[in-house]
């Protein structure tokens, strides 16, 4: 079979483009609460941002060298860039479409308006007279444009408001930022039951003229930038690693402009005029029929109040094993799997606080790829290195659009006494883990955490993952010298447990679906089961091609990207891919293999993307106690089995939600966190129990 056909694969791009569209489905769906909804289509904005900041940018950086070699789907950059025009357009439009004529209608009915200038009382322009001359007014610099002050350069993704003014008979432009440091929705005093409000850019259109007195206005509108915010550092050639990142995250906001939102009625001589000062042309402008900017109703979703606005909190469980035991005798006893957000991520930070305390703990060895702004856990490992336990922290710099949060921490680390080391020239490291030296009784021993997902407090209550804890010998070997080789010189040695990326772990994921093919081919049932965030690698696509027409049943939960087309005759009939866009974001990377029975599971940092087998330090590792094995195929079998928040993928590539006619309503999400909560109460009710039974036997 000639698996070189362009027909078998979709471009990364546009299939992000279609994970996108599913996550606006959700800002459609009337069955989700309003706020929700609101926060999808916030959601929707800044993904798309950060599409345009750098795969746009990407793109864009090939065309302009020459370079023209067609991806997996046989495009070339340029075709690439037409095609994402085209669906980026039409995803604006239903964005604007979605906030317009569905979600403020549907808040209206609830007692919430946003209203325009020409709608406001006498009481409300009186208000807002005052707010403009003692709030605003200070803060706004209009900026004029003539042959004495050029057009200025406005920050990425930056709301601007920009006039053509009469003055002295003569017609000039002056631009002005909307400002930041307060807040763009402000609430107005109303007679009315409603509670009202109006976004700042009105205000401040409604009072500009004060800023331009003996000038007048001709006519004013908003636009908004996105630039190419990429960083493109030489590691081979610096010197100073966290010094070059942070000059080249200064020049973030002063990238290449590559999209321009404006007002739908934008005057046709205001926007030639700004295609020509930012280089662009008519196709890099995305016209909007309401507000610029989308991302401000993330925060608007949390307005007070309304919380039958929004989804009842599922609030993370504690975990059964770690209830009144000492975190390291628990570890010691048995492995002890945790599915978060379902079960509480509070257990990690213990586990490093804990060990910071701890005067039997003689290091800690951590990686760190994202953390939180206020981060315990970095907390922790400072506290530790100030009780004068060995702390080494490998802090990767180059963590896109964390960078600055991560220097911050990187140099706090490094006050403190930890030995920070920023990573490997060339590879990002995404690992996630976290490595105990304790002395105890019979010696040194080593508890291990690792991890699908970062460790960030924040985030673990938003994205589904799994961490492990184990104590057993064979991983802290490993562990210990996967360290020995992210510090050092260390050459990687013959890994006992874990596989890890660039040097092994491709090679274990092909050679396990290669195992399944050829059981396959023996007449015997073969059965492969993996989750992920994207399915790219073609090597790897092309081996689970193979494995489907050996008869392999393959079952693929894959959120986002995914190169691979499910259904095709005689290529991937035995295919079938899935994904499930819900309230959590799910981020766990799981791969099961039936091997005959001998069943085999991995959790992973890593998604089967190039940059993430080639190009980045990952790690999978596997999950051998019989009990753990069974909590995850259960998960994945209720995942597979979503008829509520899970798309299936079609032939073509496109996505169509589950026909639930005649199917059990099966919202996975839900299930998890009812299991949790489930075998928490259980866990307590068993503990609670044996601490009474001493007190009945003195009582007798």
């Amino acid at each position: 079979m000639d698996l070189d056909n362009k027909d078998y694969y979709v471009n990364r791009e546009l299939s992000w483009l279609m994970f996108n569209e599913r996550v606006l489905e959700e800002a459609y769906d009337k069955t989700n609460p309003l706020l929700e909804r609101f926060k999808f289509l916030a959601i929707t904005a800044s993904n798309l941002d950060e599409f345009f900041m750098v795969r746009v940018s990407g793109l864009l950086d090939k065309v302009d060298v020459g370079y023209n070699k067609k991806d997996i789907a046989g495009l070339t950059p340029s075709e690439q860039l037409e095609k994402i025009s085209e669906k980026a357009h039409e995803m604006y439009a239903k964005q604007n479409s979605c906030l317009m004529r569905s979600l403020l209608p549907a808040l209206e009915k609830e007692g919430v308006r946003f209203l325009k200038p020409k709608e406001l009382s006498k009481e409300q322009i009186k208000f807002l007279k005052e707010y403009f001359d003692s709030t605003l007014y200070p803060i706004l610099t209009p900026m004029a444009i003539d042959q004495s002050r050029p057009f200025p350069l406005l920050p990425n993704k930056s709301l601007n408001l920009i006039m053509q003014i009469i003055k002295d008979d003569e017609k000039v432009y002056a631009i002005m930022q909307v400002p930041t440091v307060v807040s763009r929705v402000t609430e107005l005093p109303s007679s009315s039951d409603s509670r009202e409000f109006i976004m700042l850019e009105d205000i401040i259109s409604m009072f500009v003229e004060n800023l331009f007195e003996g000038c007048d206005v001709k006519s004013l509108s908003y636009f908004r930038i996105t630039r190419n915010s990429d960083l493109t550092i030489d590691e081979e050639d610096t010197d100073d690693l966290l010094s070059e990142i942070e000059k080249s995250i200064k020049k973030r906001k002063w990238g290449d402009p590559v999209r321009l939102e404006i007002e739908k009625n934008m005057d046709k001589e205001i926007k030639d005029f700004l295609l020509a000062m930012l280089d662009l042309d008519g196709g890099d402008i995305y016209e909007s029929t309401g507000y610029i900017d989308f991302t401000v109703w993330s925060k608007f979703s949390s307005i007070k109040g309304f919380d039958h606005l929004r989804d009842e909190v599922l609030s993370p469980q504690p975990v059964p094993e770690f209830l009144d035991k000492n975190i390291f005798e628990a570890i010691k006893e048995n492995d002890i799997l945790v599915h978060h957000p379902y079960e509480s991520f509070d257990c990690v930070v213990k586990y490093v606080q804990e060990a910071s305390k701890d005067p039997n703990v003689l290091a800690i060895k951590q990686t760190l790829y994202r953390v939180s702004g206020n981060s315990p856990i970095v907390g922790a490992l400072i506290q530790a290195a100030e009780n004068g336990k060995q702390v080494t922290v490998l802090v990767e710099l180059k963590a896109r659009f964390d960078e600055e949060n991560n220097i911050i921490w990187a140099k706090k680390l490094e006050k403190a006494g930890c030995h920070v080391i920023y990573g490997l020239v060339g590879l990002k490291t995404h690992c996630k883990i976290c490595l105990v030296v304790r002395q105890e009784e019979d010696g040194i021993k080593r508890y291990v955490h690792m991890a699908t997902g970062n460790y960030n407090d924040s985030t673990a209550k938003l994205y589904t993952d799994y961490g492990f804890f184990t104590a057993k010998e064979s991983f802290g070997t490993d562990v210990s010298a996967l360290f020995n080789v992210l510090t050092g010189y260390s050459k990687p040695p013959q890994w006992k447990k874990i596989s890890v990326a660039p040097t092994s772990l491709r090679q274990t994921f092909l050679q396990w679906i290669e195992n399944e093919t050829n059981i396959a081919k023996q007449g015997r049932y073969a059965e492969i089961t993996a989750k992920m965030n994207s399915l790219v690698d073609k090597e790897m696509i092309d081996a689970l091609y193979n494995a489907s027409m050996a008869g392999v049943k393959i079952n693929l939960i894959v959120r986002g990207i995914c190169c691979l087309k499910s259904g095709i005759k005689g290529v991937s009939e035995n295919i079938r891919v899935i994904s499930i866009v819900d309230r959590f974001l799910e981020h766990s990377r799981i791969y099961y293999f039936h091997d005959d029975g001998n069943e085999k599971i991995f959790l992973s940092s890593a998604d089967l993307m190039p940059r993430n087998l080639d190009k980045r330090v990952e790690t999978a590792f596997p999950i051998e106690e019989e009990s753990l094995k069974e909590r995850i195929k259960e998960t994945l079998k209720i995942t597979l089995s979503d008829t509520v928040k899970a798309r299936v993928q079609k032939p073509d590539g496109t996505y169509e939600r589950i026909d639930r006619r005649g199917k059990e309503s099966i919202h996975s999400q839900l299930i998890f966190h009812k299991q949790a909560t489930e075998n928490y109460k259980k866990a307590k009710k068993h503990i609670d129990s044996e601490m009474f039974r001493p007190l009945e036997s003195n009582m007798d």
